[in-house]
């Protein structure tokens, strides 16, 4: 799945850890995420749209 968890979290001068702080992952889950080898569960795509205040659909992409 195509996100922009990379982008926005640079836009918010943020680390992979400081991120992973925040909605309560490990740093490797943000990195798997935005390397694209990990897909989020639910919950996790709420928080991460939760704190980067967007609509999750505008984060995350599904491509077949």
């Amino acid at each position: 799945m195509k996100n922009r968890v990379k982008v926005l979290r640079a836009e918010h001068n943020l680390t992979q850890a400081d991120l992973a702080n925040a909605v309560q992952v490990s740093r490797q889950t943000i990195n798997a995420i935005e390397k694209e080898k990990f897909d989020p569960s639910l919950i996790l795509a709420f928080k991460l749209s939760e704190y980067f205040s967007t609509k999750i659909e505008d984060m995350f992409n599904y491509q077949s």
